[in-house]
């Protein structure tokens, strides 16, 4: 029996296996394969991390590492425990530089057709003609729908990877090597440092099945503490951002659009300037607030950065390039320097797109899709609410991204304060969420009457004036959060003694405003989830609800949903879905009491972070609607294009930007805002750059040519509509 697995980018890492083969027969087992014929590693950052990959290969069998090193570096990036083997077991290795063929035939950071086609010349079972045949054919049916030019591109990479990798010869002295040191690791909380030592570290080098159950006992609640994700240091990304202090004009852009919060800026006193290492660039203060006083600095992780490139695209300088990640290595020191030593400026915090950015994103380095638009939102979220924020997440993406077990990218202040994050069901996320709001206001409104009774009855003048300062910030999140350090702080300090007190201190956790945020995708709001988050938007209650809208199921393979548009090719839909988009918004705006905006930041980065400042001050329930663009859009050029492919949407008409405050119209003003102008890209041309309705053109082109034009009609229809919705609430308001 043979039996031949990769270990497959795609998959981040996991085991697939390829074939599994009886002579000539191919086979299907319940077992277990501890040792293969061949194993690729497709990604070199595995390498790096010494993951346990060679090991899983057979005496005499091959082992195929996709990498740019030269035979000369390798004995740099492999532990000494994977040279041994590869040494004492006659392990026949090959490299291939799939990423540069890749992006010199146009296929980008797509490597697998490459490594697909040099795996069945290495493993050889079949015949290599044969092989590079049937994989055409196969090329030829799964991309035809996608376009020719695509299709050629893959034979292309087919021909290419046959004959594209190296053979490498072990030297005998890496018999006798010794073990590689376990890398130097950032320091933490105790608590940290013990799960990351002994959960985090191994499962992150694929050794997790060695773990034995008492490794979890301090987690057996399925609790984890926040911010594990900066110890993981994937190094995944093949480019990362290089920032050029001369050209950047200081508009923190880059940093606003990142998915994974892996490039940040940061105002420097002249004495941390002075102390920054050596590798930082640093600039004068350009203009504004902070001008004569500050220095700036844009720091990058480059072991954290998924290379997606996003932020090259909204830099208006060309400020900012990417680079091979290991030019920039040297950048990782400045960015710990920057986190740990650099001091926050408040007075900088101002809620503009550039101010923003100043505050520290509480969720970073996810394990997101590069690109991703979810936790660009996600992040944002986190930065206008700061530490005092409850989410309820809805299965899906924004599960697997958000609550990994102990790698959770959510993450704390210096202070030890962060977003409190649980998991709920796909159906009944809202109410879970308004669970938690009930719950924290049951436990404020209690605890509100022990800081009456201190406020009127007081002894302690500083304590008594605290108490009435927290009373008058009651439902003023920011300000509430101060008056809270500063009651907390009198109480600690002069202590009243009392049972009120007492109490005070106890529940000290629960006595700032608590912003409760419900997060899903558009699966959940839409389809299964919207029977409870209209009844839970009906409640009145003061929880606001975001929802990722990529127009499909985008975590289980891409179904369609009820927020597909009409002509959408997706699983269920496979002929371009008939019916409209369903209104979400529109519903929502109905009740009259409910705050409701339409976003998408690439758009319109302005206006995205008005309505998110907008709902968590509006004292009743709020829905935003984040347009998302996804993967399974197979949009032309990748997700590199995410923001831009936001702004292309809004232009052509395709979505719509818009808010709903109600709170306006007790001012006697317009509550409605339509941020949108009038369209003016093409319609036709903007769905055409996505494979998710180009396909339908190929596969069924009169049927796409009427849903198309169909849709295109809607979408004006859409536009004149909200155009007298506006109308309509000024003369309201009027009358």
């Amino acid at each position: 029996m043979q039996a031949y697995f990769q270990y497959d980018s795609k998959k981040t890492g996991g085991v697939t296996i390829s074939h599994l083969r009886f002579g000539d027969k191919p086979i299907k087992s319940p077992y277990y394969i501890s040792k293969a014929d061949f194993v690729a590693c497709h990604n070199p950052s595995y390498v790096d991390k010494g993951f346990k990959m060679v090991q899983d290969v057979k005496p005499g069998g091959v082992y195929l590492i996709n990498c740019q090193w030269k035979p000369e570096e390798l004995e740099k990036h492999i532990d000494g425990a994977s040279r041994r083997y590869l040494a004492q077991n006659n392990i026949q290795l090959y490299t291939i530089d799939a990423i540069d063929l890749a992006i010199e035939i146009g296929m980008g950071k797509r490597t697998n057709t490459i490594l697909q086609s040099a795996f069945f010349t290495l493993a050889k079972v079949m015949p290599a003609e044969e092989a590079v045949q049937h994989m055409k054919e196969a090329a030829t049916k799964s991309y035809r729908k996608k376009g020719q030019d695509i299709v050629d591109m893959n034979h292309k990479a087919i021909d290419l990877g046959a004959n594209a990798f190296v053979k490498i010869d072990v030297p005998a002295s890496w018999a006798d090597c010794p073990d590689t040191p376990e890398p130097e690791v950032h320091p933490d909380r105790p608590e940290v440092m013990k799960m990351v030592k002994d959960i985090l570290t191994p499962v992150d080098k694929m050794d997790g099945d060695s773990l034995p159950v008492s490794a979890f006992v301090d987690h057996a609640d399925g609790t984890f503490y926040l911010g594990a994700a900066a110890h993981e240091k994937r190094g995944v990304a093949v480019t990362v951002p290089r920032w050029d202090e001369g050209k950047c004009i200081q508009c923190n852009q880059c940093a606003y659009v990142c998915p994974h919060a892996t490039i940040r800026p940061f105002a420097l006193t002249e004495e941390e300037a002075a102390k920054a290492p050596e590798a930082a660039k640093i600039a004068d203060w350009k203009a504004g607030k902070g001008k004569g006083v500050y220095k700036f600095a844009m720091a990058v992780s480059p072991l954290d950065c998924m290379g997606c490139g996003v932020c090259v695209g909204v830099c208006p300088t060309k400020a900012v390039t990417m680079v091979p990640r290991e030019e920039e290595q040297p950048q990782e020191a400045v960015w710990n320097y920057m986190v740990d030593e650099v001091a926050p400026k408040e007075e900088l915090f101002e809620m503009t797109v550039k101010g923003s950015q100043f505050h520290q994103p509480l969720l970073e380095f996810s394990g997101s899709c590069a690109g991703c638009a979810e936790t660009s939102y996600a992040r944002l979220v986190t930065q206008v609410c700061g530490d005092h924020m409850y989410i309820a997440n809805a299965t899906g993406c924004s599960s697997i991204w958000g609550g990994p077990a102990a790698t959770s990218p959510y993450t704390r202040t210096k202070e030890g304060r962060g977003p409190a994050w649980a998991n709920s069901l796909f159906e009944d996320n809202a109410e879970f969420g308004l669970g938690m709001y009930i719950g924290q206001k049951a436990i404020r409104d209690r605890l509100k009457s022990d800081i009456e009774f201190v406020a009127e009855n007081g002894k302690v003048d500083s304590i008594r004036e605290a108490a009435k300062e927290y009373l008058a910030s009651y439902d003023d999140g920011k300000a509430n959060e101060l008056a809270t350090r500063k009651l907390v702080a009198a109480v600690e300090k002069d202590g009243c003694g009392g049972e009120h007190c007492q109490a005070i201190l106890k529940n000290k956790e629960f006595l700032a405003k608590k912003t409760v945020w419900i997060f899903g995708g558009d699966g959940w709001a839409y389809d299964i989830g919207f029977g409870g988050l209209d009844h839970v938007l009906a409640q009145g209650e003061d929880v606001n609800v975001l929802v990722f809208d990529t127009e499909v199921y985008s975590n289980t393979g891409g179904q369609a949903s009820k927020a597909s548009q009409i002509g959408q090719v997706a699983q269920f839909a496979a002929a371009g879905k008939t019916l409209a988009k369903k209104s979400l918004a529109q519903i929502a705006m109905t009740y009259g009491y409910v705050y409701v905006a339409q976003i998408a930041m690439g758009a319109n980065p302005a206006q995205a972070l008005k309505a998110i400042g907008e709902a968590v001050a509006y004292p009743g329930p709020s829905l935003i609607i984040g347009y998302a663009p996804c993967e399974m859009h197979s949009i032309k050029g990748g997700m590199t294009n995410c923001q831009a492919e936001m702004k292309k949407a809004v232009e052509c008409g395709y979505w719509n930007l818009f808010r709903y405050n109600p709170a306006l119209a007790a001012e006697g003003k317009n509550p409605f805002t339509l941020d949108s102008k009038a369209p003016t890209g093409s319609y036709r041309d903007f769905i055409m750059n996505e494979a998710r309705y180009s396909a339908l053109t190929i596969n069924f082109p009169e049927r796409a040519e009427e849903l198309f034009t169909e849709a295109e009609k809607k979408a004006g229809e859409r536009f004149a509509n909200l155009e007298l919705q506006k109308q309509m609430f000024e003369q309201e308001v009027k009358a």
